[in-house]
């Protein structure tokens, strides 16, 4: 069998998959605080037929080998957490991450999940929640007769409530960061959880080692740059294209070969 036809079918196969890399990417262009992801390919095993640096003759030493390579393979996606766009937005509850940080939310399992999108809700209860109902943690209660919610950089939650002209205290938002912030697991719904990869959180105040301060009335915007997307669809594509090629070539060297026995 023409070893080219395995080869160009691993191109195929790491192509494939950096087009839905790309297809991800541009369909959460519009999600909040979405971060991009990269493919990151690597070549597979090599076949020594000749070592670098084995004895030709006596004495005499390869300056080069022949090493005929295996393919291509995606090794892994590495999120891009790069700040996206910042938006207005005057909610009260919504509010953006200057830096590296991440809000903390409650799992119904009891375990905590990391996220960058701060459009928060009030729930039933009146606690400060998710869109997808998850409770921040540290929870933090906001009484029903309250007309104004204020939120500091440095995190602090204060209310002013009907008929009061003094605000008062009702809680405090805490960020969280990781020593290595793409070794977290996406587990969807704008959620990441923690892995042996990612080293465990550290909590801390906004505006304190490099977590980053928080804005309110602003949300963070998806950092997909849809034109570059664009480029890399189109870059896939050829690349793919080419392989193909690789195939049809080695299909007809293999035909041509075969003919003339």
């Amino acid at each position: 069998m023409n070893s080219a036809l395995w080869v160009s079918k691993t191109g195929l196969s790491a192509m494939d998959k950096q087009l839905n890399v790309v297809a991800n990417n541009l369909a959460n262009v519009s999600t909040t605080a979405f971060k991009k992801d990269r493919a990151v390919f690597e070549d597979l095993m090599y076949k020594a037929v000749r070592a670098p640096g084995g004895l030709s003759a006596q004495n005499a030493e390869l300056p080069s080998g022949l090493q005929l390579g295996t393919g291509v393979k995606v090794g892994a996606t590495q999120k891009d957490f790069s700040n996206g766009d910042y938006n207005m937005t005057d909610r009260q509850l919504d509010v953006a991450i200057q830096g590296k940080g991440f809000l903390q939310v409650l799992q119904p399992d009891g375990t905590i999940a990391y996220t960058r999108d701060g459009s928060l809700q009030l729930n039933s209860q009146g606690q400060i929640a998710t869109s997808g109902g998850l409770v921040v943690e540290p929870g933090i209660q906001i009484d029903p007769d309250v007309n104004e919610i204020m939120i500091a950089e440095d995190g602090i939650v204060s209310v002013r409530k009907n008929g009061e002209a003094d605000a008062q205290q009702v809680g405090a938002i805490n960020l969280a960061g990781f020593i290595n912030p793409t070794g977290l697991n996406s587990a969807g719904q704008n959620l990441f959880t923690e892995t042996n990869a990612s080293g465990p959180p550290q909590v801390g105040v906004p505006g304190t080692d490099s977590l980053g301060t928080i804005a309110q009335g602003m949300l963070e915007a998806s950092n997909v740059n849809s034109i570059e997307e664009l480029v890399n669809m189109i870059t896939t594509q050829r690349a793919y294209e080419m392989n193909s090629k690789v195939i049809a070539s080695a299909d007809g060297m293999m035909s041509f070969a075969i003919q003339q026995l």
